[in-house]
């Protein structure tokens, strides 16, 4: 049997990240540099966000994050961008809603309609899939849920392929990426309105994920040894 942990064992250098995070970083030194108002430029963003309105933008965060947009690209400004119209709460609702839709498509995706290019895809890219039984099946879910290192759509791409039940899938992948996602919209619209207390909420959340997270891949780890 191959092990639950087959999937992970990939630690090359994030390359693509760094690269991304470093243009930002440069991006926005140049602005700042040359005085241009971010704040004005952020408002104008928004605005445009606002214009395209709730039904577009949740469109995307439904269809994009299936081909390999991170999911973050949605939940930070979600808040900022509609919770003045619609309210925080009716915007975390949506967004949870739409975490759900997004699921579901990525195992269609990955284990009917694309099945055989994003195999293909995950071994170029040094990742093995699971072999999975009615035994291990659980495990193998927690583990590549619970484990940081591949991207969202990439762990729905592993444990749709290794035909995990879909049930299963659901059951544990979206309350993992919920609590991700309201931590996110809380944090996201405390940093971009500058509310502290907003912020500091949605880190505590992000932060409670996070050791609830250690404790359960702690615990599969010493079922496993």
């Amino acid at each position: 049997m191959v092990s639950p942990e087959a999937p992970l064992e990939k630690k090359k250098l994030p390359i693509a990240k760094l690269v991304v995070v470093a243009v930002v970083v440069l991006v926005g030194a140049v602005l700042v540099l040359r005085g241009v108002d971010l704040g004005a430029l952020k408002e104008r963003a928004f605005a445009f966000v606002r214009e395209l309105g709730p039904t577009v933008f949740f469109g995307a965060m439904l269809l994009l994050p299936a081909i390999g947009m991170p999911m973050t690209f949605f939940t930070i400004p979600a808040g900022e961008a509609f919770a003045p119209r619609l309210g925080l709460g009716p915007v975390i609702a949506i967004a949870l809603t739409v975490l759900a839709l997004n699921l579901a498509l990525t195992y269609w995706l990955a284990r009917y309609a694309l099945k055989p290019f994003l195999t293909r895809l995950l071994a170029r890219y040094g990742y093995n899939v699971p072999r999975v039984t009615a035994e291990n099946a659980l495990t193998v879910t927690l583990v590549v849920r619970l484990t940081p290192g591949p991207p969202y759509a990439l762990q729905g791409y592993l444990l749709a392929i290794a035909e995990v039940p879909f049930g299963l899938y659901m059951l544990i992948s979206w309350p993992v990426q919920a609590a991700w996602g309201v931590g996110a919209i809380v944090l996201g619209q405390g940093i971009l309105n500058g509310n502290f207390t907003l912020a500091a909420a949605g880190l505590a959340v992000i932060v409670m994920v996070v050791g609830v997270v250690q404790w359960l891949r702690q615990k599969i780890a010493k079922r496993e040894s």
